[in-house]
């Protein structure tokens, strides 16, 4: 395995799982109407930009993959989690092993 893969496989690792957590955070402050961790504005709007990047790679990785032959619905929620990585391999495709 070679650099690559596994700095691609480290970052869809990390980025799903803080993309999970701010969703998990949104969600608990919006159910508890504002007033969970009120002291956290800061990592709350870090999160919201985060939420709207992803959102919008995944719009455009679900846009554009009938054209590569791929499910919109799939693609797109497989962008939103992983980020721009998702999109890299929609278009270019996924490294792999035996390229130098």
């Amino acid at each position: 395995m070679k650099i690559g893969e596994r700095l691609s496989r480290l970052v869809k690792v990390f980025s799903s799982a803080l993309i999970t957590g701010a969703l998990g955070l949104e969600l608990g402050n919006v159910i508890l109407q504002g007033s969970l961790f009120p002291a956290w504005s800061l990592v709350f709007y870090l999160g919201r930009v985060a939420l709207i990047g992803h959102a919008l790679e995944s719009l455009i990785a679900a846009v554009y993959a009938p054209s590569k032959g791929r499910s919109p619905l799939s693609i797109g929620v497989y962008t939103f989690f992983v980020g721009t990585i998702g999109l890299m391999e929609l278009f270019q495709g996924p490294v792999s092993q035996d390229a130098q």
